[in-house]
């Protein structure tokens, strides 16, 4: 009796393992892969190519150090990275060719295949609580080596490569010193013109470049990664660019760049593919290190439109929210909501709206060139210690427009400025500035300051600071604390200025008249 129970429990075990071995997932220590640090690129990789021939299926990483060169991923595939795995990417170049069509910075080319590679496949997965780590050190040693070199370089193989691969690719002038390079460092992860990817669970620390890139996609889910990257050269976190329905959330981010970026493609380039980016959330992330929180641009050729930010906390970021473009690049940026944020030791901008990002040039006529930021609405914000509470520029022939910022809380040095805008409304807004006016509002019109104000006026600066402004309501306004000056007015073009419903009881002068202004130019 009892040797027929073992006879069973073997039948029992014999096919459990059967049924495993045959349910899709690849231990990859039993694909020829190893957990000691010896690379094993050929093995991963042909884990990959066994499982996507059977339809697809899961490549499992136990625990331990692994070593690989770049990895192709196809259809239906998942990498696994279980608790205590730690999958390292080599640091030979070579381990990176041959060159693929990528895009780098808004330009397609072909150049250094990305860490993880994906191209015109679906269903993709990287999943686990593994850390990726992408051993980037390399990378941007040679890039500073490269920009720091007193006097020309005789060019590497690599670089011969990609001017060989890329003949008749045109940027812009002003692109020139980064072509000049003629090397590009891979994304941590690009797919290109993909559908259905999930990345979950992991970190990423490391980048050569950019982390997370999809290029193209649709339907792109990232939730609750870490991303670790130290000061380094344009190691961003998340970057869609030109992806359609793409969902960020949970995630944890310092890295030596921008920590969430959106973009479509950089001039005329970008408006080759014409491909927006659209319908992305980011919500319940926390950014530290890096550039900027949330930044919109400066690559937005393709434009960039439906983008909701909310529950998100950015602490020692360089900025908050930005969205940045300039002449030549064209594109619209529109229909962007943020909403509750705190941020917090912002060392620029805690909100910047700007369309002279990296280029001084004069006014052109309006074509597809032309930037366009609208419809942008941000609200319940907290900021304390930063820098500078807010920056809108626009650009004469397209000046920034219908921007609302609503229940705004910011301490820091300076206030809000806006040049060049219309139809923009501050509904709830307290700036406690410790350097100049909380409002500084200066070549724009349609303007609604409703409810603004400083806990913290300074004695002889007025809180509201006007110059060449027209249609504008200032209402509902009663300073609590003890006001030198509310508001000042200047400019031969600022006129239609309308004052309703305010209490000035506790404002020692409430209109401060310049010597350019029209007599007319205020009703109260």
């Amino acid at each position: 009796m009892k040797i027929k129970n073992i006879l069973i429990i073997l039948c029992f075990i014999t096919s459990l393992n059967t049924a495993f071995a045959n349910d899709g997932w690849l231990n990859i220590l039993n694909e020829g892969g190893n957990n000691k640090g010896i690379k094993c690129t050929e093995a991963i990789q042909n884990a990959i190519e066994k499982a996507s021939k059977n339809g697809g299926g899961t490549i499992f990483f136990p625990a331990g150090e692994y070593l690989t060169g770049a990895l192709t991923l196809k259809s239906n595939i998942t990498i696994h990275l279980d608790s205590g795995a730690l999958l390292k990417f080599s640091e030979n170049f070579d381990d990176f060719l041959p060159y693929v069509e990528m895009r780098y910075e808004g330009i397609v080319m072909k150049s250094f295949q990305p860490l993880f590679y994906a191209k015109d496949v679906e269903n993709i997965t990287i999943k686990g609580r593994g850390v990726i780590d992408g051993q980037g050190k390399a990378w941007w040693n040679e890039v500073y080596r490269i920009e720091t070199a007193k006097e020309p370089l005789p060019p590497t193989k690599y670089q011969t490569m990609w001017e060989e691969q890329n003949k008749g690719l045109y940027t812009e002038p002003y692109y020139k010193r980064t072509v000049d390079k003629k090397f590009f460092r891979p994304s941590f992860f690009q797919a290109y013109n993909c559908k259905n990817i999930l990345i979950e669970g992991v970190t990423f620390q490391n980048s050569p470049f950019w982390t997370i890139n999809p290029e193209f996609c649709d339907n792109v889910t990232v939730t609750g990664i870490s991303i670790f990257n130290p000061h380094s050269p344009n190691t961003d976190g998340i970057n869609p660019s030109s992806c359609t329905n793409v969902h960020i959330s949970n995630c944890h981010i310092s890295v030596g760049d921008d920590c969430i970026t959106i973009k479509s493609g950089r001039d005329g380039d970008g408006r080759k593919y014409g491909k927006a980016t659209e319908n992305v959330t980011i919500t319940n992330c926390t950014m530290l290190s890096g550039h900027g929180g949330v930044v919109i641009g400066s690559e937005m050729s393709g434009g960039i439109k439906k983008i909701t930010i909310s529950n998100c906390v950015f602490d020692g970021t360089d900025r908050g929210i930005r969205i940045k473009s300039a002449r030549g690049r064209g594109g619209v940026v529109e229909d962007i909501r943020v909403d509750n944020i705190v941020m917090k030791n912002i060392k620029e901008e805690a909100i910047i709206l700007d369309l002279f990002y990296d280029k001084e040039n004069k006014a052109e006529p309006v074509t597809e060139r032309t930037p366009i930021f609208r419809n942008i609405h941000i609200s319940n914000v907290t900021g304390g210690n930063v820098n500078k509470a807010g920056f809108i520029r626009g650009i004469s022939e397209m000046p920034i427009q219908n921007i609302s910022f609503s229940n705004i809380n910011m301490d820091g040095k300076e206030g809000f400025t806006v040049n060049t805008a219309t139809d923009i409304e501050f509904h709830d807004v307290k700036v406690n500035a410790t350097v100049g006016s909380s409002f500084k509002i200066s070549d724009s019109k349609n303007i609604i300051l409703d409810n603004v104000g400083s806990s913290t006026p300074i004695k002889g600066v007025p809180v509201i600071k006007l110059d060449n402004v027209s249609n504008m309501m200032i209402n509902n306004n009663f300073p609590f604390n003890a006001t030198d000056v509310f508001i000042e007015a200047n400019g031969k073009e600022t006129k239609n200025i309308f004052l309703k419903n305010n209490v000035f009881n506790n404002v020692t002068t409430a209109i401060k008249k310049g010597k350019d202004l029209d007599k007319k130019a205020i009703t109260e």
